[in-house]
């Protein structure tokens, strides 16, 4: 799936990714290629991903939300 990470200051990643886990306000769910479309509030925590190469990265954030729509991920956060 195509995933887009921003803040407001810069793009944290953009590329594809096979899983993502986000610290959602209602608990920390993991997204995964054609995952249902889907809108959260995100809260303090870590978003992680797993990247088209099978590279783990690890992103700490204050707080934000996703919307997923189509296998495009885009999740916008405040570091």
């Amino acid at each position: 799936m195509k995933v887009e990470i921003i803040s407001p200051s810069a793009t944290l990643f953009e590329g594809e990714a096979t899983s993502v886990t986000v610290p959602s306000k209602m608990g920390p769910f993991t997204l995964l290629e054609h995952h249902a479309a889907i809108v959260a509030i995100l809260e303090a925590g870590k978003v992680s991903l797993t990247d088209a190469k099978g590279e783990h990265q690890e992103f700490a954030i204050k707080g934000g939300f996703t919307e997923n729509h189509d296998n495009h991920l885009t999740i916008c956060v405040e570091l």
